[in-house]
């Protein structure tokens, strides 16, 4: 019998091509090999098509231990593809290309059923850019908030594939919010909020009556609010290979943390190792275990704690 998954990543997979080859990506399926990394059960929604990046896809899934009986294979569109120009290892770029198979993500009985009987429903923004996958979104957002299942909005903004209603409809959807600082800057922009990281964290939290929002700050950390309160964690000073994926194992630690019961604080830290680990790593999936992480952060803990100055 085939055990339940307790997340579900849902959207964009694909092959970001860079100056040194193409390496598989996307998101969704980053999180979710994430996941697993850290022994949790997930699975992907997504779509490829029947040429041969979505073969090798497929392949590169199965190789890394992620099922795949709800990636759809369409023979309508190419598998997606994302140009990444990596000259600042700090902020990767893409030009996403559009339309692709992941665009037509088609709404059936069985990814309905998967998210029914998970625990938490992990989407973005870039999934909606499409009509097709867009209404196939909604939908199993329906579905998560009639059962109960926690939803998860990883922001991802990528010019110019989103819109200001979009990207609030999909926000008033979510439990948890996790996005970085330059989109914390822009939607604090759309409401005229205080610029200041607390406060502006506090009013988008009460505007979408969240029950966690958590806001990345690349190399200096990041910041959480729930019903606690603000809890802030600093950076752990790193050699940068690239930050391809640094962002999405970031989240998936988070969540892995606080489902296993771990104080907020603690959950936070280690979130900001995992991602400040895989930044050191080429790549955005590297394999790694929850030990590989704690082996990191007792070597970076002292580091950081000598160098970091005072956090608000």
């Amino acid at each position: 019998m085939t055990q339940l998954p307790t997340f579900v990543c849902f959207g964009e997979v694909l092959w970001d091509v860079l100056p040194t080859g193409k390496q598989a990506g996307g998101a969704p399926m980053n999180v979710a090999l994430h996941l697993r990394n850290l022994g949790q059960q997930a699975q992907l929604i997504s779509r490829v098509g029947t040429d041969d990046l979505g073969r090798e896809l497929l392949d590169f899934l199965h190789d890394h231990g992620l099922s795949t009986p709800y990636v759809q294979i369409g023979q309508s569109h190419l598998t997606g593809v994302a140009k990444a120009n990596v000259s600042d290892a700090n902020e990767v770029t893409y030009k996403i290309v559009q339309p692709v198979a992941w665009d037509y993500i088609q709404p059936d009985d069985a990814q309905t059923e998967l998210v029914r009987q998970s625990e938490v429903f992990i989407y973005g923004s870039l999934a909606a850019r499409s009509p097709q996958t867009g209404e196939t979104l909604l939908g199993l957002l329906d579905v998560a908030a009639q059962s109960g299942t926690q939803t998860v909005f990883d922001v991802n903004l990528r010019a110019p594939h989103y819109d200001r209603p979009t990207i609030e409809a999909l926000l008033s959807r979510a439990n948890l919010v996790k996005l970085n600082e330059h989109e914390l800057i822009e939607l604090t922009d759309w409401h005229g909020y205080e610029p200041d990281l607390k406060l502006a964290m506090q009013q988008l939290y009460n505007h979408y009556q969240l029950d966690t929002l958590c806001v990345t700050l690349g190399p200096d950390g990041a910041a959480l609010l729930d019903h606690a309160g603000y809890v802030r964690q600093g950076g752990f000073p790193v050699q940068v290979a690239d930050t391809i994926g640094s962002g999405d194992s970031f989240l998936a630690a988070l969540l892995a943390s606080l489902r296993a019961g771990r104080p907020t604080r603690q959950a936070l830290e280690l979130a900001c190792a995992t991602g400040a680990y895989v930044a050191t790593q080429h790549g955005a999936t590297p394999s790694f275990s929850e030990d590989t992480i704690q082996a990191f952060l007792a070597a970076a803990r002292p580091l950081a704690g000598s160098l970091a100055p005072a956090i608000p």
